[in-house]
């Protein structure tokens, strides 16, 4: 794909904000930029990083490195940036963006700031941790890590190297999933009784037929902590273009719809919850896992979690994606865009004196550039990140054992249950062990 190609690609993305005058923002002073490297910059990776370009543009950071391990997709990002910043600023950025196939390359660099993570979850967790030892901020795609093990190894980092990370749940800087938490934790519904959540489902079919690696990717690191497979294209990337990868359907690099939009649900019932520093005590869920050739994650799911308060958390495929909070007097259902409830005057309720309300954020990774210049904690701390995703990951061990759990969140131990616990983490191929 040519970079003339590749800018009509990724037109959708870049027009709305490219159309925004340079000279609505007030920039800080050259000597103050924040400089940020991208690591992984393919499909959600190159999204993201347009992102970070134009609200780094309001605050003051810039992208001046690009990381990759497909030469093509770092090429692409590297022209991307340079070609924004230099219609954005008028000047020539050529050379301004550099770009490295390795990572540890790019972290060892004593002139970047932080770095944004956009890899196939198997990779959050090593290269989070290595970000923060070498005392960069991180902002890292959702789902924190791809195991419950890895996601507190990578909150215990970052509190010892006190560095800001912003998970990816950008919906906690929703107008809309604020409203409907604030609404649930003040009790505008009543008592709080139930959380729905609804994910969409996977679909299509993998060829597990091996193909060449093609010269443009650095495969075996790109397998990193996972076990050795062979080659093919939909167990990785699409070669020619930027649409959905296969990874995203392959359980050794992604546990399917139940932490890749579980981890954006789960994060919003915690949060109307008010248990997104804990998690719930038992769960139990059933799911399909047909037949799909390389593609073998769950299809149709169905789960119900109970929390120590009482609250139970139902968890299935369906449509819309969204959250419903269901209480004694009163329900409020909230998806991307939209909120509506039982009774319309619940909405237009705002918070009082003594009453409870909660982080506003309103730009995700604006947020994240502010916090790494006040230091003051994200909208989606790691913390707050880990236990999202933990709901997301405790599911599918029951999803694969067919039976009830209990669970202790303080320990993040299943009770009793060696079987379940021994799914906490998994073997990482040397040297890539977190």
């Amino acid at each position: 794909m040519n970079r003339r190609s590749f800018m009509k690609a990724a037109a959708v993305s870049a027009a709305a904000p490219a159309i925004v005058p340079s000279s609505v923002f007030a920039r800080p002073a050259p000597s103050d930029t924040l400089r940020f490297g991208c690591i992984g910059v393919g499909r959600q990776g190159q999204a993201d990083m347009q992102e970070l370009i134009y609200r780094g543009l309001e605050v003051g950071a810039r992208v001046t490195a690009v990381c990759d391990v497909d030469s093509h997709r770092r090429q692409d990002a590297q022209w991307l940036a340079e070609k924004i910043y230099a219609v954005e600023t008028g000047k020539d950025a050529s050379k301004s963006v550099r770009a490295h196939a390795d990572f540890r390359e790019l972290l060892a660099r004593k002139d970047i700031d932080g770095v944004l993570i956009v890899t196939p979850d198997f990779w959050h967790a090593a290269i989070g941790v290595a970000a923060v030892e070498a005392g960069k901020d991180v902002y890292l795609e959702k789902p924190l890590t791809y195991s419950i093990a890895e996601g507190r190894k990578l909150v215990t980092a970052v509190n010892r190297h006190k560095r800001i990370l912003q998970v990816g749940s950008q919906q906690r800087s929703s107008i809309h999933f604020l409203m409907a938490c604030e609404l649930a934790r003040n009790g505008r519904v009543g008592k709080l009784r139930t959380i729905r959540a609804w994910l969409p489902e996977d679909q299509g079919r993998g060829d597990p037929r091996p193909e060449p690696v093609p010269p443009n990717l650095d495969y075996d690191t790109w397998m990193g902590p996972t076990a050795e497979a062979p080659f093919t294209e939909d167990r990785v990337h699409p070669q020619t273009s930027y649409e959905r990868p296969g990874w995203l359907q392959i359980e050794p690099y992604c546990l399917g719809m139940i932490t890749g939009w579980g981890s954006h649900m789960m994060d919003i019932a915690q949060w109307g919850n008010g248990t997104d520093l804990t998690g719930p005590v038992s769960i139990e869920a059933k799911g399909e896992f047909p037949d799909r050739g390389l593609f073998n994650v769950h299809t149709k799911f169905h789960a119900e979690a109970v929390y120590a308060n009482g609250v139970r958390l139902i968890m299935e495929t369906g449509e819309p994606a969204g959250v419903r909070f269901e209480g004694d007097s009163g329900w409020i259902f909230v998806e991307r865009g939209a909120i509506k409830a039982s009774d319309p005057e619940i909405l237009k309720w705002k918070p009082g004196q003594g009453e409870i309300t909660l982080v506003q954020s309103g730009n995700h990774m604006k947020n994240f550039l502010e916090a790494v210049r006040t230091r003051q904690a994200p909208a989606a701390p790691v913390e707050v990140g880990h236990r999202s995703n933990t709901i997301c990951v405790m599911t599918h061990i029951a999803m694969k054992l067919g039976r009830k759990l209990a669970w202790d969140p303080a320990a993040e131990k299943f009770v009793g249950d060696a079987e379940a616990n021994r799914r906490l983490d998994y073997p990482h191929r040397r040297p890539w062990v977190v």
